[in-house]
């Protein structure tokens, strides 16, 4: 059901892990050479699944607790990638001469996260409010 506003958050959401990654880098290093997410197979991997679950979560609109399952699931993955983020870009910086800058790809998983936040919220309020009516029949 597009017209709900969980489903939006999870399509942003599907958008920031699925195909902005091709789009932005995740650091620049001081020769011009862009690294992107593609380069190291652990990064696609849990991309693709955090897309997968963002994609499966939309599917699953009739069974909200699924939804709300897969979207924890989701945000404790993209936990672990900026973790993973994180600890590449303390060991680049220090590895090298050459500068490395951070790119705005190292970010993305950080709005995926608000994003699935905000999903969970809204269904949460829809499962409560489909209780609420339960109770009253």
């Amino acid at each position: 059901m597009i017209q709900r506003i969980q489903t939006i958050y999870l399509l942003l959401a599907f958008v920031v892990t699925g195909i902005l990654p091709f789009l932005f880098p995740l650091w620049t290093m001081s020769n011009a050479k862009d690294y992107y997410f593609a380069q190291s197979p652990i990064y696609v991997i849990l991309l693709g699944l955090s897309t997968t679950l963002a994609l499966v979560s939309i599917i699953s609109f009739k069974k909200r607790q699924l939804q709300f399952v897969l979207g924890r699931l989701n945000i404790i993955l993209n936990l672990i990638l900026l973790g993973l983020f994180v600890y590449r870009s303390l060991n680049l910086s220090g590895e090298t001469v050459v500068v490395s800058e951070k790119g705005i790809g190292m970010f993305l998983p950080i709005l995926a996260i608000v994003l699935l936040v905000l999903a969970n919220k809204a269904i949460k309020k829809d499962e409560d409010l489909v209780k609420s009516v339960d109770r009253l029949r």
